[in-house]
Protein backbone atom coordinates (compact mmCIF):
# COMPACT_ATOMS: atom_id res chain seq x y z
CA UNK A 1 0.00 0.00 0.00
CA UNK A 2 2.81 2.41 0.86
CA UNK A 3 4.41 2.03 -2.58
CA UNK A 4 1.32 2.36 -4.79
CA UNK A 5 1.88 6.05 -5.51
CA UNK A 6 5.64 5.69 -6.19
CA UNK A 7 4.93 2.81 -8.58
CA UNK A 8 2.30 4.99 -10.24
CA UNK A 9 4.86 7.74 -10.71
CA UNK A 10 7.27 5.22 -12.20
CA UNK A 11 4.56 4.00 -14.60
CA UNK A 12 3.91 7.54 -15.80
CA UNK A 13 7.62 8.23 -16.28
CA UNK A 14 8.96 4.89 -17.54
CA UNK A 15 5.88 3.19 -19.01
CA UNK A 16 3.79 0.31 -17.78
CA UNK A 17 5.79 -2.40 -19.52
CA UNK A 18 9.05 -1.61 -17.72
CA UNK A 19 7.27 -1.30 -14.36
CA UNK A 20 5.41 -4.59 -14.71
CA UNK A 21 8.52 -6.51 -15.75
CA UNK A 22 10.66 -5.02 -12.98
CA UNK A 23 8.06 -4.99 -10.22
CA UNK A 24 6.34 -8.34 -10.75
CA UNK A 25 9.68 -9.98 -11.57
CA UNK A 26 11.20 -8.69 -8.32
CA UNK A 27 8.13 -9.92 -6.45
CA UNK A 28 8.70 -13.39 -7.91
CA UNK A 29 12.34 -13.38 -6.84
CA UNK A 30 11.39 -12.29 -3.32
CA UNK A 31 8.87 -15.14 -3.04
CA UNK A 32 11.42 -17.65 -4.32
CA UNK A 33 13.83 -16.39 -1.66
CA UNK A 34 11.09 -16.74 0.96
CA UNK A 35 10.65 -20.38 0.04
CA UNK A 36 14.08 -21.19 1.46
CA UNK A 37 13.89 -19.16 4.68
CA UNK A 38 13.74 -21.00 8.01
CA UNK A 39 13.84 -18.05 10.45
CA UNK A 40 11.25 -15.39 11.07
CA UNK A 41 13.04 -12.12 10.29
CA UNK A 42 14.58 -13.21 6.97
CA UNK A 43 11.17 -14.57 5.95
CA UNK A 44 9.53 -11.31 7.03
CA UNK A 45 12.04 -9.32 4.93
CA UNK A 46 11.30 -11.44 1.85
CA UNK A 47 7.54 -11.10 2.25
CA UNK A 48 7.87 -7.35 2.81
CA UNK A 49 9.90 -7.12 -0.39
CA UNK A 50 7.24 -9.14 -2.21
CA UNK A 51 4.52 -6.75 -1.08
CA UNK A 52 6.52 -3.63 -1.92
CA UNK A 53 7.37 -4.84 -5.43
CA UNK A 54 4.14 -6.68 -6.19
CA UNK A 55 2.18 -3.45 -5.68
CA UNK A 56 3.53 -2.34 -9.08
CA UNK A 57 0.82 -4.31 -10.85
CA UNK A 58 -1.98 -1.99 -9.71
CA UNK A 59 -1.06 1.26 -11.44
CA UNK A 60 0.86 -0.25 -14.34
CA UNK A 61 -1.81 -2.69 -15.52
CA UNK A 62 -4.61 -0.15 -15.06
CA UNK A 63 -2.64 2.44 -16.97
CA UNK A 64 -2.07 -0.01 -19.81
CA UNK A 65 -5.79 -0.72 -20.17
CA UNK A 66 -6.53 3.00 -20.07
CA UNK A 67 -4.16 3.51 -23.01
CA UNK A 68 -5.31 0.56 -25.10
CA UNK A 69 -9.06 1.19 -25.11
CA UNK A 70 -11.15 4.25 -26.05
CA UNK A 71 -13.48 5.78 -23.46
CA UNK A 72 -16.53 4.01 -24.92
CA UNK A 73 -14.98 0.59 -24.18
CA UNK A 74 -12.82 1.38 -21.17
CA UNK A 75 -15.37 0.54 -18.47
CA UNK A 76 -15.83 -2.97 -19.86
CA UNK A 77 -12.08 -3.43 -20.30
CA UNK A 78 -11.29 -2.33 -16.75
CA UNK A 79 -14.18 -4.43 -15.46
CA UNK A 80 -12.57 -7.47 -17.08
CA UNK A 81 -9.21 -6.43 -15.65
CA UNK A 82 -10.76 -6.24 -12.15
CA UNK A 83 -11.95 -9.85 -12.44
CA UNK A 84 -8.31 -10.86 -11.99
CA UNK A 85 -8.77 -10.48 -8.23
CA UNK A 86 -11.58 -13.04 -7.71
CA UNK A 87 -10.19 -15.29 -10.46
CA UNK A 88 -6.74 -15.22 -8.88
CA UNK A 89 -8.17 -15.93 -5.44
CA UNK A 90 -10.23 -18.81 -6.84
CA UNK A 91 -7.21 -20.30 -8.62
CA UNK A 92 -5.01 -19.99 -5.53
CA UNK A 93 -7.65 -21.59 -3.31
CA UNK A 94 -7.72 -24.61 -5.61
CA UNK A 95 -4.07 -24.89 -6.63
CA UNK A 96 -2.01 -23.87 -3.62
CA UNK A 97 -3.24 -26.33 -0.93
CA UNK A 98 -2.21 -29.47 -2.90
CA UNK A 99 1.22 -27.95 -3.57
CA UNK A 100 1.69 -27.05 0.10
CA UNK A 101 0.44 -30.48 1.15
CA UNK A 102 2.95 -32.20 -1.13
CA UNK A 103 6.04 -30.16 -0.34
CA UNK A 104 5.34 -27.82 2.57
CA UNK A 105 4.98 -24.07 2.84
CA UNK A 106 8.27 -23.51 1.02
CA UNK A 107 6.84 -25.12 -2.09
CA UNK A 108 3.82 -22.83 -1.82
CA UNK A 109 6.01 -19.72 -1.79
CA UNK A 110 8.07 -21.10 -4.66
CA UNK A 111 4.97 -21.78 -6.75
CA UNK A 112 3.76 -18.21 -6.27
CA UNK A 113 7.24 -16.90 -7.10
CA UNK A 114 7.38 -18.89 -10.33
CA UNK A 115 3.90 -17.66 -11.26
CA UNK A 116 5.05 -14.05 -10.79
CA UNK A 117 8.17 -14.59 -12.89
CA UNK A 118 6.07 -16.09 -15.67
CA UNK A 119 3.70 -13.13 -15.46
CA UNK A 120 6.61 -10.70 -15.72
CA UNK A 121 7.90 -12.59 -18.77
CA UNK A 122 4.48 -12.46 -20.43
CA UNK A 123 4.29 -8.71 -19.76
CA UNK A 124 7.71 -8.19 -21.33
CA UNK A 125 6.87 -10.23 -24.41
CA UNK A 126 3.24 -9.30 -25.05
CA UNK A 127 2.70 -5.82 -23.65
CA UNK A 128 2.85 -3.02 -26.18
CA UNK A 129 3.36 0.63 -25.33
CA UNK A 130 0.90 3.13 -26.75
CA UNK A 131 2.30 6.51 -27.93
CA UNK A 132 2.25 8.94 -25.04
CA UNK A 133 0.38 11.76 -26.77
CA UNK A 134 -3.26 10.54 -26.86
CA UNK A 135 -4.98 13.92 -26.56
CA UNK A 136 -6.77 12.86 -23.37
CA UNK A 137 -4.71 14.76 -20.79
CA UNK A 138 -6.82 17.29 -18.97
CA UNK A 139 -4.64 20.17 -17.93
CA UNK A 140 -1.49 20.15 -15.89
CA UNK A 141 -2.82 19.62 -12.36
CA UNK A 142 -1.08 16.85 -10.47
CA UNK A 143 -3.46 14.09 -9.30
CA UNK A 144 -2.12 14.65 -5.78
CA UNK A 145 -3.63 18.16 -5.90
CA UNK A 146 -6.77 17.34 -7.88
CA UNK A 147 -9.86 17.59 -5.68
CA UNK A 148 -11.89 15.36 -7.99
CA UNK A 149 -9.51 12.43 -7.56
CA UNK A 150 -9.44 12.87 -3.78
CA UNK A 151 -13.26 12.96 -3.81
CA UNK A 152 -13.41 9.75 -5.85
CA UNK A 153 -10.84 8.15 -3.55
CA UNK A 154 -12.65 8.94 -0.30
CA UNK A 155 -16.07 8.15 -1.77
CA UNK A 156 -14.97 4.73 -2.99
CA UNK A 157 -13.25 4.07 0.36
CA UNK A 158 -16.64 4.48 2.04
CA UNK A 159 -18.49 2.38 -0.54
CA UNK A 160 -16.03 -0.52 -0.11
CA UNK A 161 -17.17 -1.17 3.49
CA UNK A 162 -19.80 -3.86 2.64
CA UNK A 163 -17.28 -5.60 0.40
CA UNK A 164 -14.79 -5.85 3.26
CA UNK A 165 -17.32 -6.80 5.93
CA UNK A 166 -20.03 -8.82 4.17
CA UNK A 167 -17.54 -10.86 2.11
CA UNK A 168 -14.87 -10.93 4.79
CA UNK A 169 -17.21 -12.24 7.48
CA UNK A 170 -19.75 -14.24 5.46
CA UNK A 171 -18.28 -17.65 6.34
CA UNK A 172 -17.87 -16.78 10.03
CA UNK A 173 -21.41 -15.38 10.21
CA UNK A 174 -23.00 -18.41 8.56
CA UNK A 175 -20.95 -20.88 10.58
CA UNK A 176 -20.89 -19.22 14.00
CA UNK A 177 -24.19 -17.32 14.12
CA UNK A 178 -26.38 -19.55 11.94
CA UNK A 179 -24.75 -22.96 12.53
CA UNK A 180 -24.06 -23.78 8.88
CA UNK A 181 -21.28 -26.31 8.31
CA UNK A 182 -17.94 -24.66 7.50
CA UNK A 183 -17.76 -26.32 4.07
CA UNK A 184 -21.27 -25.17 3.16
CA UNK A 185 -20.53 -21.64 4.36
CA UNK A 186 -17.37 -21.59 2.24
CA UNK A 187 -19.43 -22.76 -0.75
CA UNK A 188 -21.70 -19.74 -0.33
CA UNK A 189 -18.65 -17.49 -0.43
CA UNK A 190 -17.40 -19.28 -3.56
CA UNK A 191 -20.75 -18.61 -5.25
CA UNK A 192 -20.49 -14.92 -4.35
CA UNK A 193 -16.96 -14.73 -5.77
CA UNK A 194 -17.97 -16.52 -8.97
CA UNK A 195 -20.99 -14.27 -9.57
CA UNK A 196 -18.88 -11.26 -8.68
CA UNK A 197 -16.74 -11.88 -11.75
CA UNK A 198 -19.76 -11.35 -14.00
CA UNK A 199 -20.96 -8.40 -11.92
CA UNK A 200 -17.68 -6.52 -12.40
CA UNK A 201 -17.85 -7.01 -16.17
CA UNK A 202 -21.53 -5.97 -16.28
CA UNK A 203 -20.91 -2.84 -14.19
CA UNK A 204 -18.09 -1.81 -16.51
CA UNK A 205 -20.23 -2.28 -19.59
CA UNK A 206 -23.09 -0.36 -17.97
CA UNK A 207 -20.78 2.59 -17.35
CA UNK A 208 -19.76 2.55 -21.03
CA UNK A 209 -23.39 2.59 -22.17
CA UNK A 210 -24.16 5.43 -19.76
CA UNK A 211 -20.94 7.25 -20.71
CA UNK A 212 -20.46 7.82 -17.00
CA UNK A 213 -18.52 6.18 -14.18
CA UNK A 214 -19.81 8.19 -11.22
CA UNK A 215 -23.53 7.76 -12.04
CA UNK A 216 -23.51 3.94 -12.04
CA UNK A 217 -21.18 3.99 -9.03
CA UNK A 218 -23.65 6.09 -7.03
CA UNK A 219 -26.50 3.78 -8.05
CA UNK A 220 -24.57 0.67 -7.03
CA UNK A 221 -23.67 2.30 -3.70
CA UNK A 222 -27.37 2.83 -2.99
CA UNK A 223 -28.27 -0.75 -3.88
CA UNK A 224 -25.40 -2.09 -1.74
CA UNK A 225 -26.64 -0.05 1.21
CA UNK A 226 -30.22 -1.30 0.81
CA UNK A 227 -29.13 -4.93 0.50
CA UNK A 228 -26.88 -4.66 3.56
CA UNK A 229 -29.76 -3.15 5.54
CA UNK A 230 -31.92 -6.05 4.36
CA UNK A 231 -29.21 -8.48 5.46
CA UNK A 232 -29.24 -6.89 8.92
CA UNK A 233 -33.00 -7.32 9.12
CA UNK A 234 -32.78 -10.99 8.04
CA UNK A 235 -29.95 -12.09 10.36
CA UNK A 236 -32.24 -14.58 12.10
CA UNK A 237 -34.50 -15.41 9.14
CA UNK A 238 -34.75 -18.85 7.50
CA UNK A 239 -31.99 -19.67 5.04
CA UNK A 240 -34.43 -19.46 2.12
CA UNK A 241 -34.81 -15.74 2.81
CA UNK A 242 -31.34 -15.00 4.18
CA UNK A 243 -29.03 -16.62 1.63
CA UNK A 244 -30.34 -14.85 -1.52
CA UNK A 245 -29.96 -11.48 0.18
CA UNK A 246 -26.49 -12.36 1.50
CA UNK A 247 -25.35 -13.49 -1.95
CA UNK A 248 -26.84 -10.44 -3.66
CA UNK A 249 -25.26 -8.08 -1.13
CA UNK A 250 -21.89 -9.75 -1.58
CA UNK A 251 -22.03 -9.76 -5.37
CA UNK A 252 -23.15 -6.12 -5.68
CA UNK A 253 -20.62 -4.99 -3.09
CA UNK A 254 -17.76 -6.24 -5.28
CA UNK A 255 -19.17 -5.13 -8.64
CA UNK A 256 -18.17 -1.46 -8.73
CA UNK A 257 -14.38 -1.34 -8.15
CA UNK A 258 -13.52 -0.95 -11.82
CA UNK A 259 -15.73 2.15 -12.07
CA UNK A 260 -13.81 4.04 -9.36
CA UNK A 261 -10.54 2.82 -10.88
CA UNK A 262 -11.54 4.09 -14.33
CA UNK A 263 -12.91 7.39 -13.03
CA UNK A 264 -9.69 8.31 -11.22
CA UNK A 265 -7.58 7.47 -14.28
CA UNK A 266 -9.83 9.31 -16.73
CA UNK A 267 -9.97 12.46 -14.60
CA UNK A 268 -6.16 12.59 -14.50
CA UNK A 269 -5.57 11.76 -18.16
CA UNK A 270 -3.19 9.09 -19.41
CA UNK A 271 0.05 10.97 -18.73
CA UNK A 272 -0.76 11.11 -15.00
CA UNK A 273 -3.03 8.08 -14.70
CA UNK A 274 -0.45 5.98 -12.87
CA UNK A 275 -0.26 8.43 -9.98
CA UNK A 276 -4.05 8.84 -9.96
CA UNK A 277 -4.60 5.08 -9.75
CA UNK A 278 -1.93 4.79 -7.06
CA UNK A 279 -3.59 7.52 -5.01
CA UNK A 280 -7.09 6.07 -5.37
CA UNK A 281 -5.92 2.59 -4.45
CA UNK A 282 -3.85 3.89 -1.51
CA UNK A 283 -6.84 5.69 0.03
CA UNK A 284 -9.17 2.77 -0.72
CA UNK A 285 -6.86 0.16 0.79
CA UNK A 286 -5.70 2.37 3.65
CA UNK A 287 -9.22 3.02 4.91
CA UNK A 288 -10.46 -0.41 3.85
CA UNK A 289 -7.98 -2.22 6.09
CA UNK A 290 -9.64 -0.62 9.12
CA UNK A 291 -13.09 -2.02 8.39
CA UNK A 292 -12.63 -5.72 9.31
CA UNK A 293 -11.16 -5.20 12.81
CA UNK A 294 -13.64 -2.42 13.59
CA UNK A 295 -16.55 -4.51 12.31
CA UNK A 296 -15.40 -7.53 14.31
CA UNK A 297 -15.12 -5.46 17.48
CA UNK A 298 -18.55 -3.91 16.86
CA UNK A 299 -20.22 -7.30 16.34
CA UNK A 300 -18.51 -8.67 19.46
CA UNK A 301 -19.75 -5.71 21.50
CA UNK A 302 -23.28 -5.62 20.06
CA UNK A 303 -24.67 -8.11 17.53
CA UNK A 304 -24.43 -9.19 13.90
CA UNK A 305 -27.64 -7.30 13.18
CA UNK A 306 -26.27 -4.03 14.53
CA UNK A 307 -22.94 -4.58 12.79
CA UNK A 308 -24.45 -5.08 9.34
CA UNK A 309 -26.81 -2.12 9.84
CA UNK A 310 -23.87 0.13 10.75
CA UNK A 311 -21.90 -0.99 7.69
CA UNK A 312 -24.89 -0.21 5.46
CA UNK A 313 -24.59 3.48 6.37
CA UNK A 314 -21.12 3.81 4.86
CA UNK A 315 -21.98 3.34 1.15
CA UNK A 316 -24.75 5.92 1.67
CA UNK A 317 -22.08 8.30 2.96
CA UNK A 318 -19.89 7.44 -0.03
CA UNK A 319 -22.77 8.15 -2.39
CA UNK A 320 -23.21 11.56 -0.74
CA UNK A 321 -19.51 12.34 -1.13
CA UNK A 322 -19.75 11.55 -4.86
CA UNK A 323 -22.99 13.44 -5.40
CA UNK A 324 -21.48 16.34 -7.36
CA UNK A 325 -18.80 14.41 -9.24
CA UNK A 326 -19.29 14.38 -13.00
CA UNK A 327 -17.13 11.85 -14.80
Amino acid sequence: MLTLIPWGMASDRLGERAVLVAGVGACGLALLAASGMTHFWPLFACLLAAGVTGASVQSASGRAVLAWFPAAERGLALGIRQTAIPIGGFAISLGLPPIEHAGGIGWGFAAMGIACLLSAAVAGIVLREVPRDTGEDRGGVSPLRDRRIWTMSFGSALIVAPQMCVLGFAVLFLHERRGLAAGSAAAVLAVIQFLGIGARIAAGRWSDVRASRAGPLRALALVCALLTFALAALVGAPFAALLPVLVAAGVLSMSWNGLAFAAAAEVAGRARSGVAIGLQQSVLNGIGTAYPPLFGALVAATSWRFGFAAVALLPLAGRYVLRALRV
